[in-house]
């Protein structure tokens, strides 16, 4: 018998807070991770059925997941956790989904596609705060110009963090800047490149950063040129241009353990309340041949509210049929107004012109 979705990673906090989302949506998924004393408590809280396994063995990981009809992964870092489960569910015939944002994950599971097609398969990753409210604005704008052949994505306001966010953070330390040219994923120095963008309150300084939509808005779009920034304080952008050669210090096996370790000593990620007070802006902003130029702007709610919202819809669709076989984003998958579907998500257009200053470059690709 096939059960219908399977959490994996459903007692850490993002995983709690999808769970949670899940049965108040009227769902019974099945509750699984690596820890029996977690997934077990969650599981005997919330009413539902749990699995006990890790992702250390593919033959078992295989016969686990092979039972649903799809799987919803919650468990960072993603880097980690995201192939033994895509490639089981590859094999067993079952759909994926996760919440991961790194560009190479992403990547590494859209060059699973034609497998999934061949195989039956569903793969939508990403179905989380990153990348569906700043995928859908891609698709948005994408349709708002002709041939546009410039994508520019920024987020303003992730004031809230939790312990696999911070960790993911410190993964991210061990590698430098990304943009996409020419359709081709290009390393750049950390901050490469520093501009100031009005999100709705004023100029606020953003730098590039290696988010996932540099891999994710290219699917959607195909624009071969995609930038994305978020916003620092403005001391912040050359304190991340000096600390990019240390990227190598960072990648120590036990520097990392001990900035993990840390991140689950010191972290526990924001109350109901602090999340309540939390917003997120996003400005994008399209540009073709011609010099024409397209922006939008978005407001949501906090990162993790969305990113539960999202991904329990998502996984509800691809467990209904809604998606057909292979690789989607959320947006190939649902469209460029999937995001307005959620409680608090706005969008407004912002400017249409055919010239703007340009943005203070550093050294790159």
């Amino acid at each position: 018998m096939t059960d219908e979705l399977l959490i994996y990673g459903s007692y850490g906090y993002t995983g709690d807070l999808v769970a949670r989302e899940a049965v108040a949506e009227g769902l019974t998924p099945v509750l699984a991770g690596r820890s029996a004393e977690d997934v077990e408590r969650q599981a005997t809280d919330l009413g539902l059925d749990h699995r006990v396994f890790s992702l250390e063995h593919p033959e078992v990981v295989e016969r686990r997941v092979a039972e649903f009809s799809a799987v919803l992964n919650c468990a960072g870092p993603f880097s980690e956790t995201a192939e033994p489960l895509y490639s089981a569910c590859l094999n067993a015939g079952t759909d994926y989904l996760d919440i991961a944002g790194e560009i190479d994950v992403l990547e590494a599971i859209a060059g699973r596609d034609a497998e999934a097609e061949a195989t039956g398969v569903t793969l939508l990753p990403a179905v989380g705060f990153d990348v569906v409210p700043t995928d859908c604005l891609a698709g948005y704008l994408a349709r708002q110009l002709e041939s546009p052949n410039r994508l520019t994505l920024a987020i303003d306001g992730l004031g809230t963090f939790s312990p696999g966010t911070v960790k993911s953070i410190a993964e991210g330390l061990t590698r430098p800047g990304a943009v996409r040219r020419g359709g081709e994923i290009r390393t750049v120095p950390a901050a490469w490149r520093t501009r100031e963008l009005d999100f709705g309150g004023g100029p606020k300084t953003a730098v590039t950063v290696p988010w996932g939509d540099v891999s994710s808005a290219f699917y959607t779009t195909g624009i071969p040129n995609i930038e994305t920034y978020a916003t620092v304080p403005e001391y912040a952008a050359t304190v991340m241009a000096k600390t990019g050669p240390l990227a190598s210090v960072f990648g120590l096996g036990p520097v990392q353990e001990a900035l993990k370790t840390l991140a689950d000593a010191v972290v526990s990620g924001p109350t109901a309340e602090e999340r309540a007070r939390s917003e997120s802006r996003i400005w994008g902003e399209v540009e073709n041949a011609d010099g024409e130029r397209f922006a939008a702007k978005m407001r949501t709610p906090d990162t993790y509210d969305v990113t539960a919202a999202t991904a329990v819809e998502s996984a509800r669709r691809v467990v209904d049929g809604d998606v057909e076989p292979g690789f989607h984003t959320p947006a190939s998958a649902f469209g460029p107004d999937y995001a307005l579907e959620f409680d608090g998500v706005e969008r407004e257009d912002a400017t249409r012109r055919s010239t703007v200053g340009a943005g203070v470059e550093g050294s790159g690709p």
